[in-house]
């Protein structure tokens, strides 16, 4: 959903409602900032007025009024540096907040949407894209209040001093204010092509780190600069665009704000040398030297407000991202009066479902299946025929789109996905450890085990024997990715998690694919304890692993074309039995 300027500004203020008290603390400063400096170029003119020529100087008014300037210089410092800490925090304390509600949408959020979109882009939105956004904030802050507050300020301060000379600032005023206006619009464009340049980038680099030994194996190394070259070659162009038409507000700004000091330099001169008439008073050399301040301090505001309208653009673009993120359409919620499953019988039934990942691509149609209690189910097929999507719906990953999947006689869509899923002990081929150590990622299966239990887990999947042989045993940090763990021992941690928690029904999609010979026989002897009294869903493509099923469904295109067991499949010579043999030589 493509996001409005304006909108995603009034986002941002929502985020900034909720540290409203921090916000006002920098406002009170900023404007007790802006009181000082304006404060000091008054006592530097009456301090010129006491020195009228050389020799001449009254230097018993002139002592204190610098002693004041020094002391209301150091207060206005110090202010600035409160005012900047100030700052510091909301904008982080936003950044902290965009960046939590992003992290929960995302786990809100269907898997069709994380499956659609690049892992990479998603990240460069959660962190490259909110860091932009709080440089911009940073900026606005503690710029922007003070700008306003400057320009407010001086601009009273002139009109006091001479509304003649005034009229000579206010003039130019609209003519810097076009220039930034007309310029910003046309930055925000580049600044979203500039964010979303950034994220292609993010995913291309994402992609082939992960991927890296799969580049090295396949000597994909050219082709992955080459990639990498034009992705970091488009970033390039749009980043000089957006940086060379932001750099424009900047300098167009300083040169209508050089005429302001002119203009008001050539007019003050002629009111001080009567010229034009003052009225009844006259305007000292010393009020002069005030106003050229005020006029240059008018003007300073809108060059820094300018960099900052800039500098908003990519944060508001960058922003806009964000929010395009955390206002995805989130996986409905279970219903007002969903039942909590606890302990199922575990009586699965499919009927007349029908399933696919895009319209125009039909992949399950008119699927039927009833599971009884502690039955084996083994499901083969080729590749691509629908197995996974079975074990997706099953778990309600995926909704089906016509049709009654239903656990114990329930609609699994009148059931909570928590208690569905927790009811379901899931095995993948994909392995995933998070980061901490080995008894931290088993005890993901049972999270008030013991370290006994965590223990006798693991040797009833035959990870005990290289676990103790690690630097600290149960207690190595790993991760997914930076580890020595093979995968095939990583696999058997995710077994371990499940021989823990000892769930009411089992999912096994592949389960020991990466694991030897050797072990899995042993392995699938711990399953079929595992697995007695439990309905079981095991996906296969080594079909020596499945043959003591109950029942066997083949697949193929999305539909079930035979199912029986092991012996009564072989001997009808279908589609199984051309399965089977193509892994081994027909023995029966």
């Amino acid at each position: 959903m493509k996001r409005s300027n304006s909108s995603t500004l009034k986002r941002v203020f929502k985020y900034l409602k909720k540290h409203w008290v921090l916000v006002a603390l920098s406002m009170l400063f900023a404007l007790t900032s802006v009181v000082g400096t304006l404060y000091i170029p008054i006592r530097v003119g009456n301090a010129i007025d006491l020195i009228i020529e050389a020799g001449k100087v009254d230097f018993d008014k002139l002592s204190p009024i610098l002693l004041e300037i020094g002391i209301v210089a150091v207060c206005v410092a110090v202010i600035q540096w409160i005012m900047n800490n100030i700052n510091n925090k909301i904008t982080y304390k936003v950044a902290m907040d965009v960046r939590n509600d992003a992290f929960d949408k995302i786990e809100r959020l269907p898997l069709k949407y994380v499956d659609s979109h690049q892992y990479g882009e998603i990240v460069s939105r959660m962190i490259s894209d909110v860091d932009q956004f709080t440089d911009g904030l940073l900026m606005g802050f503690t710029q922007f209040f003070t700008g306003i507050a400057t320009i407010i300020g001086t601009l009273c301060f002139m009109l006091y001093l001479s509304p003649i000379i005034t009229v000579v600032v206010v003039v130019f005023t609209p003519l810097s204010l076009l220039i930034a206006s007309f310029i910003s619009k046309q930055t925000y464009k580049l600044f979203k092509k500039q964010a979303g340049a950034r994220g292609d980038e993010t995913s291309l680099i994402d992609e082939a780190i992960g991927n890296l030994k799969v580049v090295k194996a396949f000597s994909r190394e050219d082709e992955m600069q080459e990639q990498f070259d034009k992705a970091d070659d488009k970033l390039k162009k749009i980043s000089i665009r957006a940086i060379f038409f932001s750099s424009l507000v900047n300098p167009t700004t300083r040169f209508v704000n050089a005429l302001v000091y002119a203009g008001v330099a050539l007019v003050g001169a002629f009111v001080v040398t009567g010229v034009i008439p003052f009225g009844s008073g006259v305007l000292t050399v010393g009020a002069l030297a005030t106003f050229l301040s005020y006029a240059n301090q008018y003007a300073k505001p809108f060059n820094e407000i300018s960099g900052v309208i800039t500098e908003l653009q990519n944060a508001l673009a960058c922003a806009s991202r964000a929010f395009e993120l955390i206002d995805e359409t989130e996986e409905p919620c279970d219903k007002e009066n969903a039942i909590i499953l606890s302990k199922p019988d575990g009586n699965v039934e499919l009927k007349d479902v029908e399933f696919s990942y895009s319209a125009d691509k039909e992949l399950i149609k008119g699927l039927n299946l009833s599971v009884k209690s502690g039955m084996r189910v083994a499901i083969v097929g080729p590749t691509g025929c629908g197995k996974t999507t079975l074990i997706n719906l099953l778990m309600r990953f995926y909704d089906v789109n016509n049709g009654v999947i239903s656990v114990d006689g329930h609609d699994i869509r009148d059931i909570t996905r928590h208690s569905l899923r927790h009811s379901y002990g899931m095995v993948l081929q994909e392995t995933w450890l998070q980061g901490g150590t080995i008894k931290d990622n088993v005890r993901m299966g049972k999270p008030d085990a013991s370290d006994d239990e965590i223990i006798q887990a693991c040797k009833e999947c035959h990870a005990h024997s290289f676990i103790k042989r690690l630097p600290q045993g149960y207690d190595t940090v790993i991760s997914d990715e930076a580890s020595s763990l093979s995968q095939g021992q990583k696999q058997l941690l995710c077994i371990a998690r499940i021989m823990l928690a000892l769930p009411e029904m089992l999912i096994l999609d592949e389960a020991t694919s990466s694991i030897d010979t050797r072990t899995e026989i042993k392995i699938q002897e711990s399953f079929m304890k595992l697995m007695r009294g439990r309905t079981s869903f095991v996906v296969a493509h080594r079909l020596s692993t499945i043959r003591e099923a109950d029942v066997i469904l083949v697949m193929n295109k999305g539909s079930i074309v035979e199912m029986g067991n092991h012996s009564t499949l072989i001997s009808k010579k279908g589609f199984y039995w051309e399965l089977y043999n193509s892994q081994f030589n027909p023995t029966e």
